[in-house]
């Protein structure tokens, strides 16, 4: 493990192997969330499941604790953004909730490694529009992931995120948010927007691996925060969507590390070489 440019962490293959066994658990704990999703159950149920699947995993939830956050996963329902505190919140027939998840595991050198996910899933029916609106983050997510390409630049991932999100509507895509390096912490050099002009920032080398999460609503990019001092809320009170993986870049081309097949199926559906072991 190495860093260059201003703290970006660089991996071995061994270490972003532990990565991927960390990133396997939390595309787990996210399926079994998924399936767990239902009208009746709180927030806090959900967390419940989240902590005590990661913890019979061998792993330990990242967000638990991290600078005082309660929870295992973050839970943020409509126009919550992001970082949503689980607890008594009982959703409802018509809601979306963004699950937030991460998980570290230890290699045998005893070092922790973090995956880090979410997913946005729909509580029974609800809208169209927020139907499209699950739909364009999550593939804005996806191509964010595969315009990356060795040698080229961190924002070259922003670039195709906004592209995507603004050739399919009007939508409101969060600035003060992005996505994040990731490897031995669970946030750390370099950023990730979600939107901005290609070709800058760190250059995309062997061995960096990064959190992509695009951030959209209906309306507004503007936000504010609960009393809580975590909930992010839009602003004008417009319903969002989040999704997030972590992935990294091989010789062969992406892996995504957070995904159970390693992202071979959308990397494939979109043109891009899968670079998974």
């Amino acid at each position: 493990m190495g860093f260059r440019d201003r703290g970006v962490e660089i991996k071995t293959p061994e270490q972003i192997e532990g990565m991927r066994a960390a990133g396997l658990v939390v595309g787990r704990t996210l399926e079994l969330l998924r399936a767990s999703v239902r009208p009746g159950i709180t927030t806090g149920e959900l967390d419940a499941i989240a902590e005590d699947h990661i913890r019979s995993s061998g792993a330990t939830p990242s967000f638990k604790g991290y600078h005082g956050f309660p929870g295992s996963i973050c839970a943020s329902v409509n126009d919550e953004v992001v970082h949503g505190i689980p607890g008594e919140r009982v959703l409802a027939e018509g809601d979306v909730v963004s699950i937030d998840c991460g998980a570290i595991t230890l290699d045998d050198s005893g070092q922790g490694w973090h995956g880090d996910a979410a997913i946005t899933v729909a509580v029974g029916t609800v809208p169209a529009e927020v139907t499209e609106l699950m739909r364009v983050t999550e593939e804005a997510m996806w191509r964010g992931i595969a315009a990356a390409r060795l040698g080229g630049r961190v924002t070259d991932i922003s670039h195709a995120v906004e592209s995507h999100v603004r050739s399919q509507g009007d939508y409101g895509i969060l600035e003060d948010y992005v996505g994040h390096g990731i490897g031995s912490a669970m946030h750390q050099p370099p950023n990730v927007p979600n939107y901005g002009r290609p070709g800058r920032g760190p250059k995309l080398v062997r061995g960096l691996a990064l959190a992509v999460e695009p951030m959209i609503t209906l309306g507004s990019k503007e936000t504010v925060v609960l009393d809580d001092d975590w909930t992010v809320l839009s602003e004008d009170g417009s319903w969002s969507a989040h999704f997030e993986h972590t992935f990294t870049l091989t010789p062969a081309g992406a892996w995504v590390l957070t995904a159970l097949d390693g992202g071979e199926e959308m990397l494939g559906r979109l043109g891009v070489p899968y670079g998974g072991a």
